[in-house]
């Protein structure tokens, strides 16, 4: 069994998350959850339902929603538990490229225009 995700697809959240993640947390259901609370989010932040809408996302707007959905999953499987990574600061390193990414896509997001070109 896999994760499931309407915006992203489980091989792309274990990417993001990286060769360390602890396996105790690293598990589907948790990653489903992480998943479906990222899509909650960006709907909110954005005021468009993505996820009701998902087949009038262009490639380029799916695969910058895919990308924040498996940062953020990623970020909450490292926080789990970071005890698999040589050390804390690796683990910290990883959270802070992922959450200045995803702040840059939140960005993007909230802005009101952004659906105007991320919408066939």
């Amino acid at each position: 069994m896999a994760a499931t995700s309407e915006l992203s697809t489980d091989a792309e959240m274990n990417a993001m998350a990286g060769e360390n993640v602890n396996v105790t947390g690293w598990v589907d259901a948790n990653k489903t959850a992480w998943g479906i609370q990222a899509e909650a989010y960006l709907v909110s932040i954005s005021r468009y339902d993505w996820v009701t809408n998902k087949a009038k996302i262009t490639a380029k707007g799916a695969a910058l929603l895919s990308e924040y959905v498996s940062r953020y999953t990623a970020t909450a499987g490292i926080g789990y538990n970071m005890s698999d990574f040589k050390d804390s600061i690796e683990a910290e390193d990883m959270l802070k490229v992922h959450l200045l990414r995803m702040e840059k896509i939140e960005k993007i997001l909230s802005d009101d225009n952004t659906s105007t070109f991320l919408i066939k």
